[in-house]
């Protein structure tokens, strides 16, 4: 009786063993979002703080971000996927350091998460479609005429100017441009 429970034991251990193995495999190995590069991949591509805003939903620092106060004219695009994001039609200066938007570009490009992870309060998150990045976050203290604040990290965000819309494959969206000086 006592081999057979050790057998048992040890059987179960293994087994045990084989779903921790393979779990661990598969998180190093899964591919992010709808993109054909795996983690690995990723944190060779990205820098630090565009992997750990992207990845493991950090925040950058306000004011010491590449795009709080650029004012070019284009759009923004996420550093993951390429997937078009907002343009710089929608930027506002929120004051907070970090590149804000009253609507997305594509709303169909964005995912907004319910978050918790700050004690006693409830955010919306914002995620890209396709990458699953993390962007930021969306307030409702934005100005007309939506009434909201996409408050995005700069690490998530790729900035196409107006000019290389069409060389970088996102000519679609140059007539938005085109339109407003009409």
């Amino acid at each position: 009786m006592l081999k057979i429970t050790m057998l048992l034991g040890a059987l179960l251990l293994s087994v045990i063993a084989f779903i921790f193995l393979n779990q661990l495999c598969e998180a190093t190995d899964k591919k992010v979002g709808e993109t054909n590069m795996t983690k690995e991949e990723l944190k060779k591509k990205l820098t630090p703080i565009q992997y750990e805003v992207t990845q493991e939903n950090g925040t950058e620092p306000a004011f010491k971000n590449e795009y709080w106060n650029n004012e070019r004219q284009g759009i923004y695009v996420d550093i993951v996927s390429g997937e078009p994001l907002f343009s710089s039609l929608d930027k506002f200066e929120s004051g907070t350091g970090w590149p804000s938007f009253t609507r997305p570009l594509v709303p169909g490009n964005i995912v907004e998460k319910q978050d918790r992870t700050l004690f006693f309060q409830i955010r919306t998150e914002v995620r890209s479609k396709k990458a699953d990045s993390h962007l930021g976050h969306v307030f409702k203290d934005g100005p007309p005429p939506t009434g909201l604040r996409f408050c995005m990290n700069s690490a998530a965000l790729r900035f196409i100017p107006v000019e290389d819309l069409e060389k970088e494959g996102y000519g679609e969206f140059k007539k938005l441009f085109e339109q407003k000086h009409l």
